[in-house]
């Protein structure tokens, strides 16, 4: 079974994770740093963000614009493409990037080395997701480790 019932729920878990690492003192300087634009393709549910750190924020309290949809203004820098499943997977911490990558679970285009030298800095999110997803009263979508 999905661990998405649809879209907007994808959005919801997945956004509420991207909006407290956009203004997390510890991990978005790091992303900031990176002066990508980054674009996660999800299927299974469908969903599309974008996180904009090659560009200042809109808002005064984030180190980068997090954006939900198709951005026709904006080329990303980089796409990582995946099943919402392995998304879930993987913000818990469960999936090797590099293993995923090598086995087409996540396909990637754009400088994958940029991508690799920011998950140490993505690493405090595997702690962020599944309390998020805790406070929102999905302790079943919760995986066990």
């Amino acid at each position: 079974m999905p661990s998405f019932k649809d879209s907007a729920e994808l959005q919801q878990y997945m956004g509420a994770l991207y909006d407290e690492a956009k203004g997390d003192d510890e991990v978005a300087p790091k992303i900031k740093a990176s002066g990508l634009a980054i674009q996660f393709r999800y299927t299974e549910p469908d969903g599309i963000v974008t996180i904009l750190a090659n560009r200042p924020p809109t808002q005064p309290d984030a180190y980068f614009d997090v954006v939900w949809g198709e951005l026709t203004d904006v080329k990303p820098d980089v796409t990582m493409s995946m099943k919402a499943d392995v998304a879930h997977q993987f913000w818990h911490g469960s999936v090797n990037l590099m293993a995923a990558l090598t086995r087409r679970q996540i396909v990637a285009k754009g400088p994958i080395p940029k991508i690799i030298k920011l998950l140490p800095a993505i690493t405090p999110m595997y702690d962020m997701y599944p309390r998020i997803l805790r406070e929102q009263g999905r302790e079943d979508l919760v995986l066990k480790k």
